[in-house]
């Protein structure tokens, strides 16, 4: 049985290329950094003394470039290659995060966020395409996975440290967040450069397309990316909505509630690899995504249900909602580049991006608006409704065979 089992994880990591290692390195590096923007709020009413109201014009400044960000990001990654472009943004989103820390004044801090948050999304479509091109379609599923996993790994860790730092001076958060962006592209460069690594591929080595298709012109999938937009929005709930619901309607402690979170992704590093590369190939993408999405929206009408035991329950839910995260989103991922070609990817990969930054810009505030009107129970039941329906479509766009190769 343990013979078996170190096997399945063995296989479930083996077989991927060095190169998505090494990006996959770059991405933990970068992303235990995270520290800005989590306590962002925190520094701004607590260190520079500015309303709650002017710190959410902040964070909106700051979803806003990042929606401008994604855009231009992908549209050069098709100009000029998804090396460049990475490099670039992390350089720059690293100067920047220093830079915003040293702004005093607000109107500053505003136009600094904006500048720093179009930079650093930049990085997203570019880094998706590179996923892509390290990886093989047999293999490339699992290895969105594993980029997945240094991004939960690297938020676990730099929430955890920027904690620490937070409690001792917030102006370090930006030196380190910055820092660690700076060593990503100095890492990036040493074993990822093209004059460095052969399965780089160097922009003057590709194939110029004039006159092809776009994403925009991709009906099929904009539909798609609309889809992705909803079931974010509800997804998103999770980071937002669902602690204050668990604290103020469950009643369960902070330690707990951190304890409950922290499952999620501790669940996810420990079982999506081997998930994946258990049902990787074995069906189409959607349906994955359709069974994946369903979960999600159950995990949501669970917290309707009075099982007499709340702390069960917020367990259980939490539990269902990752295992749905689990099968949904890496073949989201799957699904998207497989609809491109070389020279279009990063318009694809723009376009996912900005659907789940919008989402993750709006979808909270709406849940918290419905919340404040009419109750946390109506919320549930709209996403569960919701996921549901997004299911059905799932499941139609496959048997339809209206969305290409799956």
């Amino acid at each position: 049985m343990i013979t078996r089992a170190i096997s399945l994880y063995k296989n479930a990591y083996g077989g991927l290329s060095a190169s998505t290692w090494w990006l996959t390195l770059v991405m933990l590096i970068n992303r235990s950094g995270t520290m800005v923007i989590p306590f962002m709020t925190m520094y701004l009413t607590q260190h520079l003394h500015t309303s709650i109201s002017q710190a959410g014009l902040v964070m909106s400044l700051f979803g806003a470039g990042a929606v401008v960000g994604a855009l231009i990001g992908g549209r050069l990654t098709d100009k000029i290659g998804y090396y460049y472009v990475q490099i670039c943004t992390l350089l720059g989103g690293g100067i920047m995060f220093i830079v915003v820390g040293q702004m005093k004044s607000y109107a500053a801090i505003c136009i600094a966020t904006f500048i720093l948050a179009l930079i650093n999304e930049a990085f997203r479509p570019a880094n998706s395409v590179a996923i892509a091109h390290y990886s093989s379609e047999e293999n490339r599923t699992r290895s969105y996975s594993l980029n997945r996993l240094a991004i939960n790994l690297g938020w676990a860790f730099g929430g955890a440290l920027g904690g620490l730092i937070a409690s001792y001076n917030y102006s370090l958060l930006f030196w380190v967040d910055g820092i660690t962006n700076i060593s990503a592209a100095a890492l990036l460069y040493f074993v990822l450069s093209p004059s460095r690594n052969e399965a780089t591929l160097s922009n003057k080595k590709k194939e110029k397309v004039t006159g092809g298709a776009t994403a925009y012109q991709d009906t099929r999938y904009l539909f798609f990316i609309v889809t992705i937009f909803i079931f974010a929005s509800c997804f998103f709930q999770l980071f937002t909505t669902i602690p204050v619901f668990f604290k103020t309607e469950y009643h369960l402690s902070v330690l707990y509630i951190g304890i409950v979170m922290a499952i999620n992704g501790l669940i996810i590093t420990v079982f999506e690899m081997v998930t994946i590369f258990s049902l990787e190939g074995k069906r189409p993408h959607l349906h994955y995504i359709a069974f994946g999405v369903v979960l999600v929206g159950l995990s949501y009408l669970m917290l309707v249900v009075d099982i007499g035991n709340t702390a069960l329950m917020a367990l259980f839910s939490t539990i269902v909602l990752t295992f749905g995260e689990i099968l949904s989103m890496p073949f989201m991922n799957s699904y998207w580049i497989s609809r491109t070609q070389e020279y279009n990817r990063g318009q694809y990969a723009a376009l996912f991006t900005v659907a789940w930054a919008s989402a993750q810009a709006i979808g909270p505030y709406l849940g918290s608006l419905l919340v404040e009107h009419k109750g946390y129970n109506l919320l549930w039941y709209i996403i569960g409704g919701v996921c549901l329906l997004l299911a059905m479509i799932y499941r139609a766009m496959h048997r339809k065979d209206i969305t290409g190769p799956s």
